[in-house]
């Protein structure tokens, strides 16, 4: 994972290779993902509001669109609710979400490599599982609840 300051200079080239130029609110929504790892925008909104003027949700939201636009941030939908972003990377992952805590743990999706073998001999549908959610009960609440 590349450092703040990587970040800051790769977001910037990015920018300037597309005719656009680097903001303060484009380097802290982009900050508040890689710090919060997954989050919505309501909580990228609340971690970086008030650090810079003009930052408002709808400014957040059309950020998080420029960036994943741009491949630097991709997002999930981990429930029902607003969609969750983190950062892209060079592989994808699947997410674990606990129904009882919330924790989201993060696989490699080659875990899944039988199912899909399975589900692609059964119906021909090849699934793509670089960024799906799975919903259980992690080991933790398992144990509390046992």
């Amino acid at each position: 994972m590349p450092t703040e300051a990587e970040a800051e200079t790769e977001l910037a080239a990015v920018l300037r290779s597309r005719g656009l130029r680097m903001t303060a609110q484009r380097q802290l929504v982009l900050e508040a993902v890689r710090a919060l790892g997954h989050a919505t925008p309501e909580r990228i909104h609340e971690r970086i509001r008030g650090q810079v003027e003009g930052v408002n949700i709808t400014t957040v939201y059309r950020t998080l669109d420029l960036l994943e636009e741009l491949q630097l941030v991709s997002h999930t939908h981990l429930s029902h609710g607003a969609p969750t972003y983190h950062l892209s990377g060079d592989r994808g992952h699947a997410h674990l979400v606990c129904h009882r805590c919330g924790r989201i743990t993060e696989v490699d999706p080659t875990m899944f490599a039988g199912v899909r073998r399975e589900v692609a001999d059964a119906t021909g549908f090849v699934m793509d599982v670089g960024h799906v959610a799975l919903f259980g009960t992690c080991a933790e609440c398992l144990e509390k609840h046992a």
